[in-house]
């Protein structure tokens, strides 16, 4: 960032740094949110974003990324105090004096994702709790998934606290919002796909269900799992071995295990 591409103000009302009176100041909505050192950075360092929005810096921040944001990014930097973010965001957010606001991360098509068929996909079915997806993108991008499939009516936003909770992920690994998972599942078929969904109940384990054919893996949502037609369209219903006797895990942790047991199995 160079120092000219901001020049922070004194506001004649109110005597604050950065810009107008937080009198005058509307909340953005929060799909058009992202905060956090990490999210925030790979956000703006993210060529298929398109340019403009704000970036809030607290001056500490500020000092920091001097001279190291593309202008090309036609960011519109504005140095605000920590509390004064905070009130901008929901409650309890942990915005490391950094906040972006802009639209969200475009989706991709399914073709862009699955042709040509190889490797490995997540498909979460009804998973909408932020935190949980966007810790599924984090381990998605760690063991290399080549992209992510939502429904579009039942599925966060790719900002936020999902933005906060993948670090950067969301970056970096794509994401197929579709309209019908099932009719998904029947075109990744078509191109060669083989789809393993995850359930306690499942005939097979994930080490004898998981080969090296290209393979998605279909997770539900923790309370009711994977729906009855989305299961239909599975090659298999998969569990993972618990012999602890504990059989509840939380649908990221379980995401972690699935994706690391597909990656091995890939390497076969």
């Amino acid at each position: 960032m160079k120092t000219g591409s901001y020049r922070p103000e004194l506001d004649r009302e109110s005597g604050r740094i950065g810009g107008p009176s937080r009198a005058r100041r509307s909340k953005p909505a929060p799909e058009n949110l992202i905060w956090g050192r990490h999210a925030v950075l790979a956000a703006i360092e993210n060529g298929a974003r398109e340019p403009g929005g704000q970036l809030w810096l607290s001056a500490e921040r500020a000092r920091e990324l001097e001279g190291q944001i593309d202008p090309a990014r036609r960011l519109r930097v504005e140095i605000r105090d920590g509390h004064d973010i905070a009130r901008a965001l929901p409650q309890g957010a942990v915005h490391q004096g950094m906040v972006l606001v802009g639209p969200p991360l475009a989706s991709v098509s399914l073709d862009e994702i699955a042709d040509p068929a190889h490797g490995v996909l997540i498909m979460l079915d009804q998973i909408t709790d932020p935190q949980n997806v966007g810790a599924i993108f984090r381990s998605g991008l760690a063991m290399g998934a080549r992209g992510i499939i939502v429904q579009d009516r039942h599925a966060p936003e790719l900002s936020g606290a999902l933005a906060k909770a993948a670090a950067g992920a969301i970056e970096r690994l794509p994401c197929a919002r579709v309209t019908n998972l099932s009719r998904a599942l029947e075109q990744l078929s078509d191109l060669g796909w083989r789809a393993v969904g995850l359930d306690g109940q499942g005939t097979e384990t994930l080490e004898e269900a998981l080969d090296a054919r290209p393979t998605v893996i279909v997770m539900g949502s923790e309370g009711d799992g994977i729906r009855r037609l989305v299961a239909e369209h599975c090659d298999v219903l998969a569990r993972i071995p618990m012999p602890g006797g504990f059989e509840s895990l939380n649908v990221s942790n379980a995401a972690a295990i699935a994706l690391y047991e597909a990656a091995r199995s890939q390497r076969r």
